[in-house]
Protein backbone atom coordinates (compact mmCIF):
# COMPACT_ATOMS: atom_id res chain seq x y z
CA UNK A 1 0.00 0.00 0.00
CA UNK A 2 1.62 3.12 -0.70
CA UNK A 3 1.98 5.81 1.74
CA UNK A 4 0.40 9.08 1.09
CA UNK A 5 -0.20 11.81 3.46
CA UNK A 6 -2.03 13.82 1.90
CA UNK A 7 -4.95 10.76 1.35
CA UNK A 8 -4.06 10.41 4.98
CA UNK A 9 -5.24 13.74 5.71
CA UNK A 10 -8.55 13.48 3.83
CA UNK A 11 -9.36 10.83 5.28
CA UNK A 12 -8.99 12.10 9.01
CA UNK A 13 -11.49 13.45 11.25
CA UNK A 14 -12.76 16.90 11.30
CA UNK A 15 -10.70 18.04 13.95
CA UNK A 16 -7.67 16.40 12.57
CA UNK A 17 -7.60 18.21 9.49
CA UNK A 18 -8.72 21.63 11.22
CA UNK A 19 -5.63 21.08 13.29
CA UNK A 20 -3.61 20.51 9.81
CA UNK A 21 -5.20 23.60 8.26
CA UNK A 22 -4.14 25.73 11.22
CA UNK A 23 -0.73 24.20 11.19
CA UNK A 24 -0.33 25.18 7.61
CA UNK A 25 -1.79 28.57 7.88
CA UNK A 26 1.00 29.12 10.71
CA UNK A 27 3.84 27.30 8.08
CA UNK A 28 2.86 29.82 5.31
CA UNK A 29 2.83 33.45 7.63
CA UNK A 30 6.02 32.13 9.50
CA UNK A 31 8.00 31.35 5.78
CA UNK A 32 6.80 34.58 5.09
CA UNK A 33 8.00 36.59 7.85
CA UNK A 34 11.61 34.50 7.71
CA UNK A 35 11.45 35.49 3.71
CA UNK A 36 10.86 39.05 4.37
CA UNK A 37 12.87 39.24 7.05
CA UNK A 38 16.20 37.64 5.23
CA UNK A 39 15.27 40.51 2.46
CA UNK A 40 15.02 43.10 5.12
CA UNK A 41 18.27 42.13 7.20
CA UNK A 42 20.36 41.72 4.10
CA UNK A 43 18.91 44.67 2.61
CA UNK A 44 19.83 46.93 5.95
CA UNK A 45 23.27 45.23 5.98
CA UNK A 46 24.21 46.52 2.49
CA UNK A 47 22.74 49.76 2.78
CA UNK A 48 24.52 50.61 5.93
CA UNK A 49 27.81 49.84 4.86
CA UNK A 50 27.48 52.36 2.00
CA UNK A 51 26.06 54.99 4.34
CA UNK A 52 28.88 54.78 6.50
CA UNK A 53 31.33 54.60 3.73
CA UNK A 54 29.32 57.89 2.49
CA UNK A 55 29.30 59.44 6.06
CA UNK A 56 32.69 59.08 7.06
CA UNK A 57 33.98 60.37 3.42
CA UNK A 58 31.91 63.15 3.56
CA UNK A 59 33.23 66.67 3.93
CA UNK A 60 30.76 67.63 6.72
CA UNK A 61 27.61 66.89 8.18
CA UNK A 62 25.12 68.20 5.42
CA UNK A 63 26.60 66.51 2.59
CA UNK A 64 26.13 63.64 4.62
CA UNK A 65 22.24 64.16 5.43
CA UNK A 66 21.76 65.25 1.65
CA UNK A 67 22.48 61.42 0.77
CA UNK A 68 21.24 59.86 3.54
CA UNK A 69 17.48 59.17 1.79
CA UNK A 70 19.42 57.01 -0.81
CA UNK A 71 20.38 54.81 2.31
CA UNK A 72 16.48 53.95 2.97
CA UNK A 73 17.35 50.23 4.56
CA UNK A 74 20.02 51.35 6.65
CA UNK A 75 19.42 51.83 10.65
CA UNK A 76 22.28 54.38 11.35
CA UNK A 77 20.94 56.64 8.20
CA UNK A 78 17.56 56.61 9.81
CA UNK A 79 19.18 57.60 13.20
CA UNK A 80 21.85 60.11 11.78
CA UNK A 81 18.76 61.65 10.02
CA UNK A 82 16.75 62.39 13.18
CA UNK A 83 19.78 63.98 14.78
CA UNK A 84 20.71 65.89 13.15
CA UNK A 85 17.05 67.15 12.66
CA UNK A 86 17.17 67.27 16.23
CA UNK A 87 20.01 69.07 16.37
CA UNK A 88 19.08 71.55 13.47
CA UNK A 89 15.68 72.56 15.97
CA UNK A 90 18.00 73.00 19.02
CA UNK A 91 20.31 75.23 16.91
CA UNK A 92 17.33 77.64 15.73
CA UNK A 93 15.25 77.44 19.42
CA UNK A 94 18.78 78.70 20.91
CA UNK A 95 18.96 81.77 18.32
CA UNK A 96 15.55 82.80 19.06
CA UNK A 97 16.57 82.57 23.14
CA UNK A 98 20.01 83.38 23.02
CA UNK A 99 20.57 85.70 19.71
CA UNK A 100 24.57 86.29 19.68
CA UNK A 101 25.13 85.34 22.91
CA UNK A 102 25.20 80.92 23.15
CA UNK A 103 27.53 80.18 25.52
CA UNK A 104 29.34 76.35 25.88
CA UNK A 105 26.91 75.45 28.78
CA UNK A 106 23.87 76.06 26.87
CA UNK A 107 25.43 74.22 23.79
CA UNK A 108 25.98 71.27 25.72
CA UNK A 109 22.97 71.44 27.51
CA UNK A 110 21.34 71.35 23.92
CA UNK A 111 22.87 67.88 23.84
CA UNK A 112 20.92 65.85 26.54
CA UNK A 113 17.86 66.17 23.30
CA UNK A 114 19.99 65.24 21.26
CA UNK A 115 20.59 61.78 23.19
CA UNK A 116 17.31 61.27 23.67
CA UNK A 117 16.74 61.54 20.17
CA UNK A 118 19.05 59.18 19.34
CA UNK A 119 17.91 56.62 21.36
CA UNK A 120 14.23 57.34 20.48
CA UNK A 121 15.12 56.66 16.70
CA UNK A 122 17.25 53.64 17.86
CA UNK A 123 14.32 51.94 19.88
CA UNK A 124 11.81 52.86 15.99
CA UNK A 125 14.31 51.19 14.13
CA UNK A 126 14.74 48.12 15.97
CA UNK A 127 10.90 48.02 16.58
CA UNK A 128 10.71 48.16 12.65
CA UNK A 129 13.97 45.67 11.99
CA UNK A 130 11.84 43.19 14.59
CA UNK A 131 8.36 43.23 13.75
CA UNK A 132 6.69 40.23 13.20
CA UNK A 133 9.26 38.02 15.02
CA UNK A 134 7.36 37.24 18.14
CA UNK A 135 4.99 35.82 15.71
CA UNK A 136 7.81 32.63 14.94
CA UNK A 137 8.40 32.68 19.07
CA UNK A 138 5.02 32.24 19.18
CA UNK A 139 5.14 29.58 15.93
CA UNK A 140 7.71 27.58 17.54
CA UNK A 141 6.03 27.55 21.00
CA UNK A 142 2.43 27.21 20.21
CA UNK A 143 2.68 24.62 17.00
CA UNK A 144 3.79 21.83 18.44
CA UNK A 145 1.38 21.48 21.29
CA UNK A 146 -1.22 22.28 18.18
CA UNK A 147 0.14 19.21 16.81
CA UNK A 148 -0.18 17.07 19.99
CA UNK A 149 -3.86 18.14 20.41
CA UNK A 150 -4.57 16.89 17.07
CA UNK A 151 -2.73 13.31 17.29
CA UNK A 152 -4.59 13.10 20.96
CA UNK A 153 -7.91 13.35 18.97
CA UNK A 154 -7.07 11.18 16.44
CA UNK A 155 -5.84 8.80 18.80
CA UNK A 156 -9.21 8.84 20.89
CA UNK A 157 -10.96 8.78 17.75
CA UNK A 158 -9.43 5.59 16.89
CA UNK A 159 -9.64 3.95 19.89
CA UNK A 160 -13.74 4.76 19.73
CA UNK A 161 -13.81 3.29 16.29
CA UNK A 162 -11.94 0.08 17.99
CA UNK A 163 -14.37 -0.24 20.63
CA UNK A 164 -17.27 0.53 17.97
CA UNK A 165 -16.13 -2.64 15.56
CA UNK A 166 -15.06 -4.60 18.48
CA UNK A 167 -12.13 -5.53 17.39
CA UNK A 168 -8.33 -4.40 18.12
CA UNK A 169 -6.41 -6.12 14.92
CA UNK A 170 -3.75 -4.13 13.60
CA UNK A 171 -5.34 -3.41 10.61
CA UNK A 172 -7.64 -1.49 12.58
CA UNK A 173 -5.90 0.70 14.93
CA UNK A 174 -3.28 1.52 12.37
CA UNK A 175 -4.30 3.58 9.90
CA UNK A 176 -6.59 5.91 12.79
CA UNK A 177 -2.94 6.37 14.48
CA UNK A 178 -1.21 6.77 12.05
CA UNK A 179 -3.27 9.61 10.57
CA UNK A 180 -3.02 11.15 13.89
CA UNK A 181 0.30 10.85 13.91
CA UNK A 182 0.79 13.10 11.21
CA UNK A 183 -0.53 15.89 13.31
CA UNK A 184 2.17 15.97 15.47
CA UNK A 185 5.05 15.64 12.64
CA UNK A 186 3.35 19.00 10.90
CA UNK A 187 3.53 20.57 14.48
CA UNK A 188 7.36 19.89 14.71
CA UNK A 189 7.93 20.54 10.89
CA UNK A 190 6.76 23.86 11.38
CA UNK A 191 7.82 24.87 14.57
CA UNK A 192 11.83 23.73 13.96
CA UNK A 193 11.81 26.54 11.16
CA UNK A 194 10.45 28.90 13.37
CA UNK A 195 12.72 28.60 16.13
CA UNK A 196 16.00 28.36 14.10
CA UNK A 197 15.08 32.00 12.54
CA UNK A 198 13.95 33.42 15.18
CA UNK A 199 17.12 33.04 17.20
CA UNK A 200 19.14 33.63 14.10
CA UNK A 201 17.42 36.80 13.76
CA UNK A 202 17.33 37.84 17.47
CA UNK A 203 21.34 38.08 17.18
CA UNK A 204 21.19 39.62 14.12
CA UNK A 205 18.92 42.91 15.96
CA UNK A 206 21.17 42.52 18.99
CA UNK A 207 23.84 43.47 16.28
CA UNK A 208 22.38 45.78 14.47
CA UNK A 209 21.89 47.49 18.10
CA UNK A 210 25.30 47.21 18.82
CA UNK A 211 26.40 49.02 15.35
CA UNK A 212 24.01 51.26 16.18
CA UNK A 213 25.07 52.25 19.69
CA UNK A 214 28.50 52.54 18.28
CA UNK A 215 27.47 54.70 15.63
CA UNK A 216 25.78 56.92 18.27
CA UNK A 217 28.43 57.50 20.36
CA UNK A 218 30.48 58.47 17.24
CA UNK A 219 28.07 61.10 16.03
CA UNK A 220 28.12 62.37 19.61
CA UNK A 221 31.92 62.65 19.76
CA UNK A 222 31.79 65.24 16.72
CA UNK A 223 29.14 67.02 17.85
CA UNK A 224 30.97 67.43 21.25
CA UNK A 225 34.30 68.14 19.64
CA UNK A 226 32.54 70.68 17.46
CA UNK A 227 30.64 72.64 20.07
CA UNK A 228 34.48 72.75 22.03
CA UNK A 229 36.19 73.53 18.83
CA UNK A 230 34.05 76.56 18.83
CA UNK A 231 33.58 76.77 22.24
Amino acid sequence: MKFSIFEMMANAGLIVQFVMICLLLFSVVSWGIIISKLIMFRRARRDTEDFLDHFWESRNLNEAYEAADEFAGSPEAGVFTAGLQELRKIGRARGKKFPGEATLETQLAGLDNLKRTLRKSQSQELAHLGKWLPFLATTGSATPFIGLFGTVWGIMTSFHDIGMRGSASLAVVAPGISEALVATAAGLAVAIPAVIFYNFYSNKLAGVEDEMEHFSADFLNLIERDILTKG
